[in-house]
């Protein structure tokens, strides 16, 4: 049995703190979608309100996996709470319960 944490070691610190550097144009790129599926909406497509609000809780779970997928890579809660703006137990306890 190792007694070495994994994030003191190169490999574990390596892992944590990858660059991924297309993030930001492919949220951006998302948002533009999502504003263009508002303004569709906008312009009577009464039908189609569904479909844009049902977006709400696909976000949601997506924020959910993010946030699983976070922790399984070694991120704490209070990393997690710092950058969503909220405290270390509020990210906890929304997301702690999660398989």
């Amino acid at each position: 049995m190792s007694t070495v944490k994994k994030s003191l070691t190169p490999f574990g610190q390596q892992l944590k703190h990858r660059t991924v550097v297309e993030n930001d144009e492919f949220a951006a790129f998302a948002r533009r979608i999502i504003r263009a599926h508002g303004r569709r909406v906008a312009t009577g497509d009464v039908e189609a309100l569904r479909d844009l609000t049902a977006l709400s809780a696909v976000i949601d779970h997506a924020i959910g996996e993010a946030v699983i997928g976070l922790r399984a890579f070694g991120y704490s809660w209070a990393e997690i709470g710092q950058r969503l703006g909220i405290t270390r137990q509020a990210a906890q306890q929304r997301w702690g319960g999660q398989p």
